[in-house]
């Protein structure tokens, strides 16, 4: 399912009911997410609020993710940590419980140069049989991986794609010219998104989906059939949702936003917060130029 990982792909928040994950609202919400057009789906990123769940919590919210797709659409698993040999196994478990990739984030706090990058990658995909689709966030892992490192990379059998958050859109058109057209390219960058897939990009992991799933998908797919100015449209309309869901330390304004709807409760894992008053008052505004009903 490798070559259908492009669009409009939801960064899922997990959400929680008295402290522990609340399965039934969990699939629900993927229904919904697949219903409104999402085209592929990633359980325990970062939005999922993975730093802070166990391994066993890890695990089940993979396997509730692939029960709910039912191969519908791609689930391409969170699997990334600072510890190689952790990363190997979380890697391991994203195959065993049935998803279709494992997203690999940067090491984060170690700070390794770009040969340790090279090689923390090359260990995961040499040592499990799964697509990697290789995560570049210097934003939260201090480290950014450069163009002739991600080049090296995509050398690599299993390394399928990136998902670049760095928010710089003209490094799209130059890992084309190393990496080739066929090398997966996705935004983490909500704000950038459009302007990413006007540089050939292939589609986003979003935060922004989880609340709009419909609109962001919309955007995603006019931008595959080549109607940019339509495309546009849809991007001025969600462009305060991009910015907003991060006035304070995310998901907190997502699951604020998606308690609004009624999709879950806005309860969050410290040392994440719930949103302030006044990030609360922006989300609102954003959710209603968005044309969203809550």
């Amino acid at each position: 399912m490798t070559m259908n990982i492009q669009g409009s792909i939801t960064a899922l928040v997990t959400p929680f009911k008295n402290g522990k994950i609340d399965e039934r609202g969990y699939q629900d919400f993927i229904e919904w997410q697949i219903d409104s057009g999402t085209h592929g789906l990633v359980p325990v990123g970062t939005t999922g609020e993975s730093a802070t769940l166990s391994e066993e919590e890890h695990k089940r919210v993979i396997t509730l993710c692939v029960e709910a797709a039912n191969g519908r659409v791609p689930v391409i698993a969170g699997a990334g940590s600072n510890d190689t040999r952790v990363a190997v196994e979380l890697a391991q478990h994203a195959k065993d419980l049935g998803a279709n990739a494992a997203l690999v984030v940067t090491p984060y706090y170690n700070k390794p140069n770009q040969r340790g990058l090279y090689e923390h990658f090359k260990a995961v995909a040499n040592s499990v049989e799964i697509p990697v689709i290789v995560y570049n966030i210097p934003g939260r892992s201090v480290i950014d991986i450069n163009n002739d490192t991600m080049q090296m990379l995509a050398s690599l059998e299993n390394v399928v794609g990136c998902k670049d958050a760095t928010g710089d859109i003209t490094r799209v058109t130059a890992l084309i010219d190393r990496c080739g057209d066929d090398f997966i390219q996705l935004s983490g960058d909500d704000a950038s998104s459009f302007g990413y897939r006007a540089h050939g990009g292939h589609g986003a992991i979003s935060v922004g989906s989880n609340i709009a799933p419909a609109a962001y998908a919309e955007m995603q797919e006019l931008c595959t059939s080549g109607d940019y100015f339509a495309a546009r449209e849809v991007h001025y309309k969600l462009d305060r949702l991009h910015k907003d869901l991060f006035l304070d330390p995310s998901p907190a304004p997502t699951k604020y936003g998606l308690n609004l709807m009624g999709r879950m409760e806005a309860d969050v894992r410290l040392p994440i917060t719930p949103c302030s008053d006044a990030t609360q008052r922006a989300v609102r505004t954003a959710m209603s130029r968005a044309g969203i009903d809550f």
